[in-house]
């Protein structure tokens, strides 16, 4: 394959599939070569094991990064850490793109970063919202949905301690404008009552913040 060619034919698309250079061609391996040949010179740049995007002139993937979180691996959406860093809501600056997903827990590491994807039941798959511009558009969480999944997924640290944790572990911040309610009604996706409990220690300690 000539990469010009292959470049005008394919460069419209946000990323594209192994199998749809190879599906209905001969000398699949041929191919397969050649794709990973043009990865080993920094044309294009896999993002995990058959798929891949055109690089950038400087040399990164020419991919926004919290769009190829839904594409990696899914479905899927933005939460957790990454989210809740996003929001403002704890004050460290999250390297890891952390996301959950109905699939099973799996990581990716490819050149735009660490990919982290957490399971969590069906019925819980809820709460995220569309954002960015077309055609890179993404999923993530909202603020209070960001805070349910964290929560139900370090269940085990909870022992009683729900605002020590929040506050001095895990550096919450910037809580007063969380819409308790959706925090409840989130929770209850879950069905777990240790859940709902340390949901409503959290609510409580929204309520001292904005009276303090």
């Amino acid at each position: 394959m000539n990469f010009t060619k292959f470049r005008s034919q394919y460069r419209d698309r946000p990323y594209f599939l192994g199998r749809d250079i190879t599906h209905g061609q001969e000398g699949v391996q041929n191919i397969r070569n050649q794709l990973r040949r043009w990865q080993q010179r920094g044309l294009i740049t896999a993002l995990k094991k058959s798929l891949y995007v055109f690089n950038r002139d400087d040399g990164k993937a020419g991919i926004d990064k919290n769009y190829a979180a839904n594409v990696i691996y899914g479905p899927s959406y933005l939460s957790l850490e990454y989210a809740l860093s996003f929001y403002g809501l704890v004050p460290e600056r999250v390297t890891d793109i952390t996301c959950v997903t109905t699939l099973k827990t799996a990581v990716f590491d490819n050149p735009l970063g660490r990919y982290v994807y957490q399971h969590i039941k069906p019925e819980a798959f809820r709460g995220f919202i569309s954002m960015g511009e077309f055609p890179s558009r993404f999923f993530m969480a909202g603020p209070e949905k960001a805070v349910v999944d964290f929560l139900y997924l370090n269940l085990g640290k909870f022992k009683g301690n729900t605002v020590e944790l929040l506050k001095e572990s895990y550096r919450f911040q910037n809580v007063e404008d969380l819409d308790q309610a959706k925090l409840s009604a989130w929770g209850k996706l879950f069905k777990v009552k240790k859940l709902t409990g340390v949901i409503r220690d959290f609510c409580r300690w929204i309520d001292e913040e904005q009276h303090d």
